[in-house]
Formats: C-alpha cells, sequence, structure tokens
C-alpha cells in the first residue's frame, strides 16, 4: 500500500515538472494560450507583465475548493500537489536557457510534453489543479476520457486568446490541445503491439493445439452460430504479441486455410502473459 501511493505521488510530481518545463519551454515563449491556467497566465503576461507562476498559483486555489467538493479528500491531496508544483517549477526554471519562440514547433512539442505530464499527473490519480482538475469533474460526470475532457475545458480559455494575440496563434493554440489530449490518452491507454485474434474454424482442435503448443498462448473459446448458415460453430480468442500473431497468421495458412480469421490492434492487454510477466506461458 505504502508502496503504491509513493509511485503515485511520484508520478504527479513528475508530470507536474513536465507540465511546467512544457510552459516555459515552448507555450509561453512562443505565446501559446493553450487552454487551462497556464492559457490564462500567459494572456495576462501578455497584457499586464504579471509573473505566470503567481497567476497561476492564485486562480488555482478556489478552484482547487471545487475539486475537493466534488472529487473528494483523496483527490483533492493530490490536487493540492499537483496545484503547488506547477507554478513551483514554472518559478524555478523561468530562465531555462532554451526556449522555442517557433509556433509550430511549439505547437507540436509543447502539446507533447504537455500531454506527457498531464497524463502522468492523471495515472497518478491526481491533477494540476486549474481546468485540469475541470477536466476530471467533467469526465467523472460525463463518462468521457480524460483526454476529451481537457479539449472540451481548454477550448474556451483558446478561443478567449484570440482577443488578445491573434487568429493564427489562437489556431495554433488549438491545434496544440488536440495533440495533448490525444497524448493524454495514450499516456493512460498504455499502447501497445499486442493483437487479438478471432478465429472460427471447424478444426476446433486442431487449432487449439497449434495456438497451446506453437505459439504457447491461452485461448477462450465462445460458441457461436453463422449467420448465412445458421450452423453451430466455434469462435477461438487469443491475444498475442505481434510477432506472435504473424507467425500464426502463417500457421493458420497452412492448418486451416478456409478458417474466417480477424486480427485486431489491442491498446493494451492486462493479464497473464502481458502486463504480468510471470505469468507467461500460463493458459486460461
Amino acid at each position: 500500500m505504502t508502496k503504491h501511493w509513493i509511485t503515485e505521488y511520484a508520478q504527479i510530481i513528475i508530470g507536474a515538472s513536465l507540465v511546467a518545463l512544457a510552459y516555459n519551454v515552448f507555450l509561453l515563449p512562443a505565446k501559446l494560450a493553450a487552454g487551462g491556467i497556464s492559457g490564462v497566465s500567459t494572456i495576462v503576461f501578455e497584457l499586464y507583465s504579471i509573473t505566470p507562476a503567481m497567476t497561476q498559483f492564485f486562480v488555482n486555489l478556489p478552484i482547487f475548493i471545487i475539486g475537493w467538493i466534488a472529487l473528494g479528500s483523496n483527490f483533492s491531496w493530490k490536487t493540492l500537489v499537483g496545484t503547488v508544483w506547477v507554478p513551483f517549477m514554472i518559478y524555478v526554471t523561468a530562465e531555462f536557457p532554451y526556449t522555442i519562440s517557433n509556433p509550430i514547433l511549439g505547437t507540436i512539442y509543447g502539446g507533447i510534453i504537455l500531454g506527457i505530464g498531464l497524463g502522468t499527473v492523471y495515472k497518478g490519480g491526481g491533477s494540476t489543479g486549474g481546468t485540469g482538475a475541470i477536466a476530471q469533474i467533467v469526465k467523472k460526470f460525463t463518462g468521457l476520457s480524460s483526454g476529451y475532457s481537457q479539449l472540451i475545458v481548454d477550448g474556451f480559455v483558446v478561443i478567449s486568446s484570440v482577443f488578445v494575440f491573434n487568429l493564427e496563434l489562437t489556431l495554433f493554440a488549438l491545434i496544440c490541445i488536440f495533440i495533448t489530449g490525444k497524448t493524454i490518452d495514450i499516456v493512460q491507454l498504455r499502447p501497445s503491439d499486442s493483437k487479438l485474434v478471432m478465429i472460427i474454424t471447424e478444426k476446433e482442435d486442431n487449432i487449439q493445439r497449434l495456438i497451446s503448443q506453437q505459439i504457447d498462448r491461452g485461448v477462450t473459446k465462445v460458441r457461436t452460430v453463422g449467420g448465412f448458415s445458421n450452423q453451430d460453430k466455434t469462435m477461438i480468442f487469443c491475444a498475442t504479441e505481434q510477432q506472435e500473431a504473424v507467425e500464426l497468421k502463417r500457421r493458420l495458412q497452412d492448418e486451416d486455410p478456409a478458417a474466417f480469421v480477424v486480427f485486431i490492434s489491442a491498446s493494451d492487454v492486462m493479464g497473464r502473459g502481458f502486463s504480468l510477466d510471470k505469468y507467461h506461458g500460463q493458459k486460461f
């Protein structure tokens, strides 16, 4: 339990540090108000030259209270860490010597690093405060993914930036939050090269033996009825790694060329032989 707790808070701190770095290196120099309180602080800095770290800290306080009420005390303690750590790191790295003012590079790389940072924070069960907390509230009550929730909330901030900067920078900022949202989902889903293989065959025993002995994977069998023939059939499910799928395809073509086979990319596979390596090779 303690190890899990430490891991979660470490993820929040690392992710929040990446958020701050993305802001100081890419977003602020390129004048990209890419959503969130960071976007608000960029606009305020442009208008009044107020330090972004101060803007983010003081704007986040009332939003933190709302998050505490809506999402629970456990979330709020983690949000407090992110809420404090982001402006602190923005202050610490304010004089970072390497910055990118090109809006195209800022949009792409800033969006990716920001998404990695936010996704890491969310994996730790926390938030960086601000609209990040609002996005998590939207996610809780709508069922949308973290990425799309962030996209919706940040869109309002980005659109308002057109009145401070110009339409071109606003469009870049919109692209940036789209990249950020997609990156958040990628970080949280941990995409892999795993494949889900669905096989409908009349050689059930042979195919099961092939997968078990030659590919070293387990199978799940589902009794089905053919829509055209109206005959009972067996569908065999099997999760494999990329190279195993290639080998399985070759062997299936030799063993049963008439089998109906579908290979589907799996964004993530959890369980024996995948996320738990010590169970690799066990059948179930």
